[in-house]
């Protein structure tokens, strides 16, 4: 990959480390809410299948990987390790008021107003474990890479 493709690949991982952020965090929350509820979560499902795809394009392009990754990766150490710290960044980010997604929820009982975005995916480990996978896959050798991509 030459220069400029390097370049866009890791524009592109950034990119997508927001979608992943937030579909992560939804994934959690419809999750929370088909437990507290004793019923099935569709939802959480749709919104979990949304955050393979994302990774599963990243994974083809190692540069997109890592810049995807190490975000990841980084904000689920800072849910491990400081959650008051981590929590008060998650309450600048975008849509942190809306009760944590930048689309409209209506009274879904798992949008828990007042929870910063990512509080949920950040404390259950979400954010390390996709974080990682991402840095893991793009720091395969190529060969290995080729194997799991068919």
């Amino acid at each position: 990959m030459r220069r400029g493709g390097h370049a866009l690949a890791a524009v592109a991982g950034l990119a997508a480390a927001i979608p992943v952020y937030y579909l992560t965090d939804a994934a959690a929350r419809a999750l929370r809410g088909g437990t507290v509820a004793f019923a099935p979560a569709p939802a959480a499902l749709a919104y979990v299948a949304g955050v393979a795809v994302l990774i599963r394009v990243l994974t083809v392009w190692p540069v997109a990987a890592l810049a995807c990754g190490v975000p990841l990766t980084a904000a689920g150490a800072l849910f491990a390790l400081d959650l008051d710290a981590a929590v008060g960044v998650a309450a600048t980010l975008p849509w942190a008021r809306a009760g944590g997604l930048p689309w409209p929820t209506g009274p879904a009982p798992w949008a828990a107003p007042g929870e910063p975005p990512g509080t949920l995916a950040g404390t259950t480990g979400l954010y390390a474990l996709t974080g990682a996978f991402l840095v893991l896959s793009a720091l395969l050798p190529a060969r290995r890479r080729s194997i799991l991509g068919g």
